[in-house]
Parts: structure tokens; C-alpha cells; sequence
């Protein structure tokens, strides 16, 4: 008996020890950001989706770290040069990244010329919101529907797009390569703004690109949605078609158009420097929560249409590894192929 309470003893002051260390550790972090800036890097020029969505969260990130935050554009590569960066920075935790999920882990698995870094050495905050993609066309296309591309096989698509791995290049890759259109993609954009310009200016035909982000360009009158790429509806295009509703699709092609889906569901995914100190990447994971599901930055998020859908760090992780480690070679050699094929064109 005498043993048994003992050891009940021995258990609860273990716990509380335990605990202490981990308020110490979290007052030591918190004392840290204190007078501090913390750089928030946007691999995109101003004014596009991931410029806005750093700006509306970046507020609330600081106030929960304890610090100042800035956002920072450093556009280049469709994100990858950014990337490379914050891959390469020093690991003090007064840096973080709006990512790309989707472009991101293509370029690390394709082994993109240029993608120095490795997703899975990252410390991952958490995913601030994922959306499904449309394609848009120009306010005077003759395309209205993913069958009139089709019926104008003939004529080559010019696609806007900013990197080869930026979403916007890649997913106009696999529309084309799925349902075997003439391509071209025009990269060098600085930002989805741009590029959606270009489209509503008649330069190129056609945009693939966030919802968020068509959302606004279609409001201005500038583009015209003509369908959405993944199975899920868009809550801004709820009566918009699926690509899926809009084409017959063979074995093959739906496998690509559903894998793309799967990666775009990563959405705008938010990391900071490999090799963080375990205490402060904890620190900062629980500051990112803390930020994103804010009932006031929520609802800043719903009032602006530039909704949050946080999903945690761990989970992030996990999802965004996933998609490269559970293909099959033949799967990876497929995707490397559209991917290839359209960098030729």
C-alpha cells in the first residue's frame, strides 16, 4: 500500500515538474520574441492571393509571438527562389513562409533544376487555407466550356504563368496534358495578378489559379471562370461545373485530375527554417493556432472572401509528405513526364 502511494506520490510530482519546465520554456520563448521582427516571405510580387493572405494574418501572428511581423516579396521561380532561402536561413525563428503546397512538393518530386530543399526538414506551422483551382478565360473568349477547348484542339492555348512549380503553371500543365490539348505555357509573371491581366487583355488565353484569387478577378469583370478542377465545389462558384462534370474522362485522366486535387488540397501552407530549436518551433506552431483561428481573423477572413481553414502543423506535415512518399514509380514517372513535356512546349 505503503509502495503504491509512493509511487501516486512520485507520478504527480513528476507531472508537475514536467509541466513547469514546459510554462519556463514557453516564458523563455515568449521573453525571446519580445522587441523582435519576424519576416513572413512571400515568394510572389504584391497584390496576388498569398501577398494578401501574409498581410491579413500577419497581424494576428504577431500578436500572438509576442513581436513585430513583416511581410516580405520575394518573387523568382514561381516561389521556388524564395523557398530556397528560408531553406538556407538561419534557424532563430524570426523567419516564415506562405508555401505553395501544391507547387512545392511537384518540384521536389520532379527534382525541379533549382528546388534546393527538402519539405520534409522544414518546420511546418500549420496550413492557413486550401481552395479548390478554376480555369479561367478572358471576358471575350470563345471558350465557354472545357468542350470548346476541346472542340479547338487545333488552335494552341496560351496559358499565363509565373514559375514552372507555382500552381498556376503546373495545374495548366496537367489540364493540358489530361485532356491532351495544344499548349503553350508563358511563364515569367511576377504574380497571379499579373498573369490573370495578361488573360483579360487577350496576350494569353487562359489562367489556372486559385478560387480565392478568381473570385476577384472574375468580380472585377476581367476573367471568366469555365469550370473547377477538382471533385469539391468552389463556395465562390457553387453552380460552376467540375472538370469531372464537364468531360469524359478515362481511367487516366481522372487519376490525374483526382492526384491534382489532392495536392492543391494542401493550400497555402506556412513553414519556418529547418533546424529550429525544438522548444521555439513549438512555441511558434502554437502561436500560428493561436493566429488562425482567431474568431476576429476568422471573420476578418469570411468579410474579405479570403477565407481561413486552419489545419495544424502536424497534420500539415503529414499530408504534404504524403503526397510524394505514397506514388507508385509509375505514378512518379508520369507526373515528371506532363511535367517535363510541358517545360518543352
Amino acid at each position: 500500500m505503503f509502495r503504491s502511494v509512493f509511487r501516486s506520490i512520485a507520478a504527480v510530482g513528476l507531472g508537475v515538474m514536467a509541466l513547469s519546465t514546459q510554462v519556463c520554456a514557453q516564458d523563455s520563448e515568449a521573453a525571446y520574441y519580445q522587441g523582435k521582427t519576424v519576416r513572413i516571405v512571400v515568394g510572389y510580387g504584391p497584390g496576388g492571393g498569398y501577398d494578401i493572405y501574409a498581410r491579413m494574418i500577419g497581424t494576428y501572428i504577431g500578436k500572438a509571438l509576442g513581436a513585430t511581423v513583416v511581410v516580405e516579396n520575394q518573387p523568382g521561380a514561381g516561389g521556388l527562389t524564395a523557398l530556397n532561402r528560408v531553406y538556407a536561413a538561419a534557424p532563430d525563428g524570426l523567419l516564415m513562409m506562405t508555401v505553395n503546397g501544391t507547387g512545392a512538393v511537384l518540384a521536389q518530386l520532379t527534382e525541379t533544376q533549382g528546388a534546393r530543399f527538402d519539405l520534409a526538414k522544414f518546420g511546418h506551422l500549420g496550413t492557413v487555407s486550401a481552395s479548390p483551382w478554376i480555369w479561367l478565360v478572358g471576358p471575350t473568349s470563345s471558350i465557354k466550356t472545357p468542350a470548346d477547348a476541346l472542340a479547338s484542339v487545333s488552335n494552341r492555348m496560351m496559358w499565363s504563368g509565373g514559375g514552372p512549380m507555382d500552381g498556376l503553371s503546373d495545374g495548366a500543365a496537367f489540364t493540358c496534358a489530361a485532356l491532351k490539348l495544344n499548349c503553350k505555357i508563358v511563364l515569367g509573371y511576377p504574380g497571379s495578378n499579373d498573369a490573370a491581366l495578361a488573360v483579360s487583355k487577350g496576350e494569353m488565353d487562359a489562367i489556372y489559379v486559385s478560387d480565392t484569387s478568381a473570385n476577384n478577378y472574375v468580380k472585377a469583370g476581367q476573367n471568366r471562370p469555365i469550370a473547377t478542377m477538382g471533385r469539391d465545389k468552389s463556395r465562390f462558384f457553387p453552380n460552376l461545373p467540375t472538370i469531372f462534370e464537364s468531360v469524359k474522362l478515362d481511367a487516366e485522366q481522372t487519376w490525374l485530375f483526382d492526384y491534382r486535387a489532392t495536392i492543391e488540397n494542401l493550400g497555402r501552407i506556412l513553414i519556418t527554417t529547418p533546424g529550429l530549436p525544438p522548444a521555439r518551433l513549438a512555441y511558434m506552431q502554437e502561436a500560428v493556432r493561436k493566429a488562425l483561428t482567431d474568431p476576429v481573423l476568422v471573420a476578418e477572413g469570411e468579410k474579405t472572401q479570403r477565407y481561413i481553414d486552419f489545419i495544424d502543423a502536424d497534420k500539415t506535415r503529414k499530408a504534404t509528405l504524403s503526397t510524394i512518399t505514397d506514388l507508385t514509380p509509375e505514378q512518379r514517372k508520369k507526373i515528371i513526364q506532363v511535367l517535363s513535356d510541358a517545360e518543352q512546349k
